[in-house]
């Protein structure tokens, strides 16, 4: 990157908050592409060069004259309009050409050239992805369908004047969904010119499958499949409703548009996510005597996908509560200590296709455990924030009234049992 374009880039960043909207340029990758044959076979070898994005009028000075200027000019689409709600430093552009393949028809637009150069330009947010085609008009036309082993040159300093002719954009280029959820995932498209012959397809792939779940026909009006309605298509809405998310939903799902002889794709990822149900075996507080066991078992349930993550923590509660402030908060409380004798179940795969565990231990107690709150923490990527359940453990001494009770009640039942076998001796003698 040239000196002048990290100034410039840098005065993009001061400007801090200005959305994309408000700003006139911005820097792009542009890979450039120069196929050949070698032994029989075609190569294709990727040229990274510099590139600006630049919105203005035809014959407005390159911001940095020292790379190739895409200049983009007013047309019926506004690119900044699909990404106005992003912050320009936030935007990762790239450029590259656009093959039609040999397939030639006229672009309708008044003025200009017969023909065109195309390219792609995408700009990637973590919300969001754009693909617009910027059209480049010419006066040679397409060399045929092998057009990409005979690009026209661009210079380091060329300027190319375009305009966008179609965008596709999704708000959703990956998606989480928990079972049984109503999912949409995002598909939004518009073209310079009205009543375009559009085609627009849906596809789902997962595991290498690939099926087709919708397809429309704009020459004809016919449609296959279901999750996208005729009157969303008719204002640029492609958008894919899933009613209702199962296990077999999983995949990515490829929203495709054309409108002869453009043809781009969007790939969307739908993942399903379900949160563990968490519960203990016992309740918020447990009882033992000193010297007594337990089985204590942290039962994690119904999750998906398999990783999980489960730890048993032991801290003194007392000391705890002690160091709360008034707020509630916990400030300068001692840290707890994760158990070292956990053991774990095997997974068990449930027919729903989700998937539980179990994290058990044994707790042997003293007098000196009583006090201590015991913690099973499950962490999972479904969940924000982990899942937390928790008791405090009473050690009781048997007391010794009891023990006192328990001794008398046996000393005189022993007296009564003699008493009467020694009374039915006598009877007997007798």
């Amino acid at each position: 990157m040239s000196l002048i374009l990290k100034i410039l880039s840098y005065l993009c960043l001061c400007a801090g908050v200005q959305g994309v909207h408000q700003v006139s340029w911005l820097p792009c990758k542009f890979t450039d592409e120069r196929v050949f044959m070698n032994d029989g076979l075609t190569e294709t070898q990727h040229i990274h060069r510099e590139a600006m994005l630049q919105f203005g009028q035809a014959g407005d000075t390159p911001v940095n004259p020292h790379a190739i200027t895409f200049l983009i000019t007013g047309s019926k689409l506004d690119l900044r309009r699909f990404v106005e709600d992003a912050e320009a430093e936030q935007l990762e552009c790239e450029l590259r050409r656009y093959s039609t393949g040999g397939m030639y028809v006229r672009w309708p637009f008044k003025g200009g050239q017969e023909y065109n150069r195309w390219f792609i330009c995408i700009l990637k947010h973590a919300k969001f992805t754009v693909t617009a085609f910027l059209r480049h008009p010419s006066d040679q036309p397409p060399p045929g369908q092998q057009d990409y082993r005979s690009w026209p040159a661009i210079g380091d300093r060329e300027t190319l004047t375009t305009s966008v002719a179609m965008v596709i954009k999704t708000q959703s280029p990956s998606v989480r969904a928990g079972l049984g959820s109503q999912q949409k995932l995002h598909c939004q498209f518009a073209v310079d010119h009205k009543a375009p012959n559009v085609t627009v397809e849906w596809h789902r792939q997962h595991r290498g499958e690939r099926t087709r779940l919708f397809s429309y026909n704009g020459r004809t009006g016919r449609s296959e499949g279901s999750g996208v309605g005729h009157r969303s298509l008719a204002g640029g809405d492609a958008s894919y409703k899933l009613p209702f998310a199962k296990m077999t939903s999983e995949g990515t799902y490829i929203c495709s548009v054309s409108v002869i002889p453009l043809f781009v794709s969007l790939d969307i990822s739908l993942h399903i996510e379900e949160p563990p149900r968490v519960s203990l075996n016992t309740g918020p507080a447990l009882s033992l005597q000193d010297s007594g066991e337990r089985k204590v078992s942290c039962d994690v349930e119904n999750y998906y996908p398999l990783d999980v993550e489960i730890v048993w923590y032991v801290q003194d509660a007392a000391a705890v509560a002690a160091t709360a402030t008034a707020a509630g908060k916990r400030v300068g409380a001692p840290l707890p200590k994760e158990l070292q004798n956990v053991l774990l179940s095997s997974h068990k795969h449930n027919q729903d296709d989700t998937y539980s565990l179990t994290a058990f231990f044994y707790l042997e107690v003293s007098l000196k455990d009583s006090g201590k709150q015991y913690t099973c923490s499950v962490s999972h990527q479904s969940l924000r924030m982990p899942i937390r359940k928790s008791f405090i453990l009473t050690v009781e001494e048997p007391s010794s009234w009891m023990y006192n009770l328990l001794f008398g009640v046996g000393v005189v039942t022993l007296v009564v049992v003699l008493l009467v076998l020694l009374h039915y001796l006598h009877s007997a003698r007798k």
